[in-house]
């Protein structure tokens, strides 16, 4: 009888676990920061991320086009033709507003541009800018829609205001998620209704490989407190 009320104690604080576990987890977030200067220190080359995360890797568009091999693989699906890589004066600020000579990607009217990639993000970042009314991300787990995010979520956050863009909101903005159904492997970017969504630096990172959790622990002591138990009453008999 002691044993079976030690199994509904362990029980016990596995469901605990297991509450607690969840209740850590959160949706897809986003925060806008002013990014940092790119490789180098440069200035010139639009902010890049400022977050430092461990096994990031960057798309920046400086070869004059969008990757269509590789880890994340860009397709258009462009209605009027306009959307593609380019350098012109709406190329998303620097670091404080710094005027960008290098390439970045514009996606216009009624046109959509589609990430695909080689396995699930946990962080995506991007410089954004001049941020215009109608830019949407969606993010999407294979066919799943998990999240949208658009001008109106994050315009009122960003503290760039650059001169050039006649003072449009700039910034470098991060989506992260700790939650494993949120995990996304597609990102579609769309400009809805008139204007351009320019966006640079594009920053990816592969979801984590989960810790085990403390119910795995407490269910291997639960497993083996049964297997010394079992034994126990063998040898009694």
């Amino acid at each position: 009888m002691k044993f079976v009320k030690g199994l509904v104690s362990v029980a016990a604080v596995s469901a605990i676990a297991v509450i607690s576990h969840a209740g850590s987890a959160q949706a897809i977030s986003f925060s806008i920061t002013g990014g940092a200067t790119g490789p180098g220190g440069v200035t010139n080359q639009g902010a890049f991320s400022d977050l430092q995360l461990p096994g990031t890797r960057t798309v920046d568009f400086n070869s004059g086009s969008a990757p269509t091999t590789g880890f994340a693989k860009y397709s258009f699906q462009n209605a009027s033709g306009s959307s593609n890589v380019r350098s012109d004066v709406w190329s998303p600020a620097g670091v404080g507003g710094a005027v960008n000579d290098s390439k970045y990607l514009a996606v216009f009217a009624g046109n959509d541009v589609t990430i695909d990639l080689e396995g699930h993000l946990d962080y995506f970042g991007i410089n954004w800018g001049a941020m215009s009314p109608g830019n949407t991300f969606s993010f999407f787990d294979g066919g799943r829609l998990i999240k949208t995010v658009g001008y109106t979520d994050v315009n009122p956050l960003a503290e760039v205001r650059a001169a050039q863009h006649g003072n449009e909101g700039n910034g470098y903005v991060h989506f992260s998620t700790n939650q494993k159904n949120e995990f996304f492997n597609r990102i579609v970017i769309s400009q809805i209704g008139g204007g351009g969504f320019e966006s640079d630096n594009h920053s990816f990172r592969m979801a984590s490989v989960p810790e085990p959790t403390a119910i795995l622990g407490l269910s291997a002591v639960a497993g083996a407190l049964l297997l010394k138990r079992k034994k126990q009453v063998q040898t009694e008999e």
